[in-house]
């Protein structure tokens, strides 16, 4: 084989062999963030973005690994432009309004979850998560009752939470429902025995109740 001929057939090859681990590259964002490596799956992104600036999953990804990295500004202007290309996809607006959760954007947060849980699937998705965030907010704003129905919903969807449950006391605590705040304490404390919260909440019932 002549030098030419063989400096064809390494190129080829080469070419051939770099298929498969340029593949794995494009899928490593979602790894990354399902290890924890959310700088890394964000940086993944911005490289797939760059070559295809109307990949939604790489947005959905990304604002992922933005809010667990605590990057809450970034992630509500990357799931902003997300919803430009897509303005139906559940998971750019479910994270956008965590996203705005934690910048305290508490109207803006609310928005986004009432999207969210109107058009979620039942099963398979973050309709309890939303759920538990919109509770959060009206205990902010101290609508307690309304938190009470949020973070009521949120329990029915994820049972097996011993901090919402806590929550669900608390906002019930704060509306005067005494009773039915040491039921979510007493449910809390019967998941996590060892939780200071349930237990110190359920000690303040107690003395409203007697």
């Amino acid at each position: 084989m002549s030098k030419k001929k063989l400096s064809i057939f390494i190129a080829v090859l080469m070419f051939f062999c770099s298929i498969p681990f340029y593949s794995q590259m494009k899928q490593d964002a979602l790894v990354l963030y399902n290890n924890g490596k959310y700088a890394e799956s964000v940086a993944v992104c911005e490289q797939e973005l760059a070559e295809n600036p109307n990949r939604i999953e790489s947005y959905v990804v990304m604002c992922w690994s933005l809010v667990r990295n605590k990057q809450y500004s970034e992630a509500e202007q990357r799931a902003t432009d997300g919803l430009k290309i897509s303005p139906y996809d559940l998971r750019l607006i479910e994270i956008l309004g965590e996203a705005r959760y934690y910048l305290g954007k508490n109207n803006g947060a609310m928005e986004q979850f009432q999207r969210y849980v109107s058009s979620a699937p039942e099963s398979g998705s973050r309709v309890g998560t939303a759920y538990y965030y919109m509770g959060e907010i009206y205990i902010r704003q101290a609508r307690y009752q309304h938190a009470d129905i949020s973070l009521t919903a949120a329990v029915k969807k994820e049972p097996l939470l011993d901090s919402w449950w806590v929550r669900l006391g608390y906002a019930r605590e704060m509306a005067k429902n005494y009773y039915e705040a040491a039921n979510a304490y007493d449910e809390a404390l019967r998941l996590n025995p060892a939780s200071v919260e349930a237990d110190r909440g359920r000690t303040r019932v107690s003395s409203k109740i007697q």
